[in-house]
């Protein structure tokens, strides 16, 4: 563990993970989307769309109310919105907001969409409020997850669903139980940023430095995000089922050809949860 994780407690480690995040947000904000191929490239935009609509489907007398926590520039607040739901979208950065509100403009104005410009640990909504409660690569950066998930559970009503969705799975941090898988995993994931530096060099991209030591807090091999944790939330807060579904994940704007011998040699390194209340 990191020296400043020991001088890090309590209230400590959340002003500073909250202030880490709007401090790397206000840096990338601007070219956050070319930034992350991960989430942006034409593969995992085309699972999240279908996964939505596999998520739609199971909650139970649909009003089409959703709240997008950790919504960024909109990756899941304008797939929602197109699908007729009505969305508060939360999130910490300021300069993300700006965007998400520029971005939807016809949707704020019309009333389908509230931008909220807070910390999901300080929003207050009604008891079973939402329909379908949603974010993406959003839990790895909560100062406490855990708690954060027992407080929205409350907002999510019965028969609705929470979709939780491209966080590290169990296996990311684990070594492979062959010699090549090792290898090819190894190559992967060394290959990705390289082949991503080349990419953005060549468009003229100039990337800021950034520090994901404390913004990104729980996606490490220290302490990484506690799967065991999440899924006894479920159960105690007595969801009637939930899943966790592990994926692999194209990293690169441009052809990676490692994917396809990591896709079929490795276990999936990143995963979604599904839970119906």
């Amino acid at each position: 563990m990191r020296t400043i994780d020991f001088l890090l407690t309590g209230g400590d480690l959340q002003e500073k993970v909250h202030e880490a995040n709007i401090v790397v947000h206000r840096l990338e904000a601007s070219c956050y989307e070319l930034l992350h191929p991960e989430v942006y490239g034409s593969q995992e935009q085309k699972r999240i769309n279908s996964t939505l609509k596999t998520v739609d489907k199971l909650i139970v007398d649909s009003h089409k109310v959703a709240l997008d926590f950790g919504a960024g520039t909109g990756n899941l607040t304008g797939k929602l919105l197109g699908m007729g739901y009505k969305v508060t979208a939360v999130d910490i950065s300021p300069e993300m907001c700006a965007i998400l509100r520029k971005k939807y403009r016809t949707y704020l104005d019309s009333g389908q969409l509230v931008v909220v410009n807070l910390p999901i640990e300080e929003v207050d909504f009604n008891k079973g409020e939402f329909d379908l409660i949603a974010c993406y690569s959003v839990l790895h950066h909560l100062p406490d997850y855990a708690d954060a998930l027992q407080k929205l559970v409350i907002y999510l009503k019965k028969g609705g669903v929470m979709y939780l969705d491209h966080e590290a799975s169990p296996f990311y941090w684990k070594g492979e139980s062959g010699v090549l898988a090792n290898l090819v995993k190894n190559l992967y994931f060394h290959s990705n940023p390289i082949i991503n530096v080349l990419y953005f060099g060549l468009i003229g991209l100039k990337i800021p430095c950034f520090d994901y030591s404390l913004s990104d807090y729980w996606h490490r091999n220290d302490h990484p995000l506690n799967h065991e944790k999440i899924e006894r939330i479920f159960e105690k807060s007595g969801f009637s089922f939930f899943r966790r579904l592990d994926y692999h994940l194209k990293r690169t704007w441009v052809w990676n050809p490692l994917f396809f011998i990591y896709r079929y040699t490795c276990r999936p390194e990143m995963c979604f949860y599904v839970a119906k209340k």
